[in-house]
């Protein structure tokens, strides 16, 4: 246990100091500008070897023996070493005077690819219990791994300029032709995406068949995963297109990816003290009130200058009213609605409350109100045991009590 604690803040150690070496180049080459097929936002990378790093260093020392915690290490340290030779390659092309450039731009060429590899196959896998869901999954845990080291063998050993991002680099590796390399390459990535997909299906399955507590944790990774799959659509439309658009939805969707160690690490430690259910029914009537306020602005503004020709800041101004005198009433009927989908016990728990104010207005009976009382706690909170005390009990009569 001490020594795998050891090697686990080694690797967190490393990450700090290779991100940090990446930083320092970032600042001092800040003035270069990217190339224009970078995708994202410039230092995300490093931002990711802080959080996927910090958040495995945590799993791993508390959990030494669980896997995850030492996948979400290594994502941090690989993060770490992609974004530092980036940086450093950057810097080198734009004629820094810094030496190794090439190699540098080598090694961020396929860098991604085990990037891609731990988050997207071996994360999904084996969450949260650190175990393959059955024997019959030990074949794609492999495959995943062949197929990595073939897209990174194609990239490796492709000639030519280390593009897309540090396109003013040559591969110092490469070898003809060209094009074996490349299908390689594509193969390899294809067959990642493969795997991807059954490591997801591997994670409903173990969600079908697992208990109460892995159902929970496994809620936490699949409403993260949601999130990144949701802002990458916008991302991925608008990569090719110049402007802030595309960078805002870009930097959403790398920000939607930071919340997976976060998601991972609530689900391994301390997923008791939240409830996932209220959360996803939090961000879904959010998500849907904003969409329906959004497109009520823009209906009257556009109503407004196109209709009845006014212009100015009246129209916004009673656009921006009309908005906010909607939020409330709109808020409540869309997260009423969404409740009865996605929090069901909590739809049902008020539903029940509800009926029992209701009943309690007309009662006079105390041993009814008590054992009402009882009933509705046990099936609203479901306690291990239930009591019920008066402030003058009758000695003939036990405190109602349940099990649950």
């Amino acid at each position: 246990m001490s020594a795998a604690r050891r090697r686990a803040w080694l690797i967190w150690a490393a990450t700090l100091a290779i991100a940090a070496a990446g930083l320092a180049l970032l600042v001092w080459d800040w003035s270069t500008p990217v190339p224009r097929g970078f995708f994202g936002i410039r230092g995300f990378n490093g931002l990711y070897a802080l959080v996927f790093g910090g958040v495995g260093a945590v799993l791993t020392w508390r959990r030494p023996g669980h896997p995850i915690g030492w996948i979400l290490a290594a994502e941090g340290l690989v993060e770490a070493v992609d974004f530092t030779a980036f940086e450093y390659g950057l810097a080198a092309g734009a004629g820094r005077g810094l030496p190794g450039g090439a190699y540098a731009g080598w090694l961020q060429l396929w860098m991604f690819v085990p990037e891609v590899a731990l988050i997207g196959v071996y994360l999904f896998m084996l969450f949260p219990d650190g175990r393959l869901p059955g024997p019959r999954w030990r074949g794609v845990y492999w495959m995943a791994g062949g197929f990595a080291l073939l897209a990174m063998a194609g990239l490796a050993f492709a000639p030519g300029s280390e593009r897309p991002n540090l396109p003013a680099l040559s591969n110092p590796f490469g070898v003809g032709p060209a094009k074996a390399w490349f299908g390689m390459a594509v193969v390899g990535l294809a067959g990642i995406l493969a795997c991807t997909v059954l490591a997801v299906r591997s994670l409903v399955v173990r969600s079908r068949r697992g208990t109460a507590v892995e159902r929970q944790q496994i809620k936490w990774l699949a409403y993260s995963g949601c999130l990144v799959a949701l802002a990458l659509v916008p991302a991925v439309a608008l990569s090719l297109t110049p402007g802030t658009p595309a960078r805002i939805a870009a930097g959403a969707a790398m920000a939607a990816v930071l919340t997976v160690p976060a998601a991972v690490g609530v689900a391994v430690l301390r997923y008791r003290l939240y409830d996932i259910d209220r959360i996803v029914s939090r961000t879904v009537a959010y998500a849907i009130v904003t969409g329906l306020l959004v497109g009520v602005y823009a209906a009257l503004v556009l109503l407004a200058t196109g209709v009845f020709s006014l212009h100015g800041t009246v129209p916004v101004a009673a656009a921006t009213l009309a908005a906010a005198a909607l939020f409330a009433p709109v808020r409540r009927r869309v997260q009423r609605a969404v409740d009865r989908r996605f929090n069901r016990a909590r739809y049902d728990a008020e539903i029940t409350l509800a009926g029992f104010a209701a009943r309690l207005k007309d009662a006079v009976d105390l041993d009814a109100v008590r054992a009402d009382l009882a009933s509705v706690v046990l099936t609203t909170l479901e306690p291990v045991h239930v009591w019920v005390w008066t402030s003058q009990p009758e000695s003939s009569q036990p405190p109602v009590g349940g099990g649950g």
